[in-house]
């Protein structure tokens, strides 16, 4: 009936009959809006109750038809009466019962449009919210491509710079390893010309030695003849007067160039020890060059930062060694008191980084760069 295009008026009829006729249903809002599929709230119950009026309508003209007696057709009359109110009754109160279920439905539909609607207005600021994100994230990749750009710019200028540092500390460590070959020949030369002048002073020593001894046991000879002759010994005494004083004499003048002898010899070991302390100096060059020729001053710089700021772990550290010590700077102010400035001390192979007003310490490690991180990361000083 519907796709033959019959009114709303003639389906709700129809659904009623079928409804009541055919299953037995007593027709309502709900089962003829089920059916139908169409009308509203309030022309439905209309067409309902005109079912109803032409079901009595059809009744009343078939009680009235037959032939029957006035008083049966009263009686009959009373009863359909009767029964027209009862199923009015029954009626309005399934209309009742029909209209809060549809209010209630109609209650639950307007909290769900406001639930939709507040969800569609959350939903709107979560779409606005995403694309603010997303243009934030896209400004955000545009400046990390730029600043990728210019940090690769800068390693690129950065190892081109290491190139020609590592060339120029090459031809520095190449003269310092000539010079001290020099000097290690120097010493050496040195050090044999010492051995010679010791093994001379030597000598020198035992002929004086041995002279005094002669010229004792000849003067002990001379004596003892003396003592059985008396005048020969008074005429000898002169002589041995003069004998004694020309010993004493060689003796002075040994004595002179032994101590001349020493003097050179204390001037020999002071050149060799400077040139000792100066062979030192230039290893300790050598080794600091050694250590800086295997990075840049900017890398080294970079990492003795990055540790400052502990963002390197105990095991990176570990990894480098010493190989930046040549660029670590120990902090001007101790973290905790803030009133002194810390110590370095080198122990053989450890390094000890330390507060002499908190007793603030790093402890015994093994390079500078872990005795910076280890003072810095300490949490208290001990009192």
């Amino acid at each position: 009936m519907r796709a033959t295009g019959a009114r709303r008026q003639d389906l709700s009829q129809h659904a009623c009959k079928r409804l009541f006729f055919d299953l037995g249903i007593r027709p309502s809002v709900t089962t003829v809006r089920e059916l139908t599929q169409t009308g509203s709230a309030s022309d439905i119950p209309r067409d309902i109750e005109s079912f109803w009026e032409t079901v009595r309508s059809t009744l009343r003209v078939r009680v009235e038809a037959g032939a029957i007696p006035e008083a049966l057709q009263q009686r009959a009359g009373e009863l359909l009466a009767e029964l027209f109110a009862e199923a009015r009754q029954h009626a309005d109160a399934a209309l009742g019962a029909d209209r809060a279920r549809v209010d209630a439905s109609i209650q639950s539909a307007q909290a769900a449009t406001r639930d939709a609607e507040v969800r569609c207005q959350a939903i709107e600021q979560a779409h606005r919210r995403a694309e603010a994100r997303a243009e934030a994230a896209v400004a955000r990749i545009a400046s990390l491509e730029a600043e990728l750009r210019t940090l690769q710019a800068r390693r690129t200028d950065a190892q081109n710079d290491s190139r020609d540092v590592i060339a120029r500390l090459e031809a520095e460590n190449q003269a310092l390893s000539e010079r001290l070959t020099r000097d290690q020949t120097d010493a050496a030369r040195l050090r044999d010309r010492i051995d010679e002048l010791q093994s001379e002073l030597r000598r020198n020593t035992e002929h004086y030695a041995q002279q005094i001894k002669d010229a004792v046991k000849d003067a002990e000879r001379r004596v003892k003849p003396m003592l059985v002759e008396l005048d020969a010994l008074r005429g000898m005494a002169a002589t041995y007067q003069a004998q004694a004083r020309e010993v004493g004499q060689k003796e002075f003048d040994f004595i002179q160039q032994l101590s001349a002898a020493r003097n050179r010899a204390d001037r020999l070991e002071s050149q060799v020890r400077e040139q000792s302390d100066e062979i030192d100096a230039l290893t300790r060059e050598r080794d600091a060059h050694r250590v800086r020729a295997g990075m840049s001053q900017e890398v080294g710089g970079l990492i003795a930062s990055l540790v400052a700021e502990g963002r390197l772990t105990a095991s990176e550290i570990a990894a480098l060694g010493t190989q930046v010590d040549a660029y670590v700077v120990a902090p001007r102010d101790c973290p905790a008191c803030e009133s002194a400035e810390p110590e370095l001390q080198r122990h053989e192979d450890e390094y000890e980084l330390s507060c002499p007003n908190c007793e603030r310490s790093s402890g015994a490690v093994t390079s500078k760069l872990a005795a910076v991180r280890a003072f810095l990361k300490t949490t208290g000083a001990p009192t």
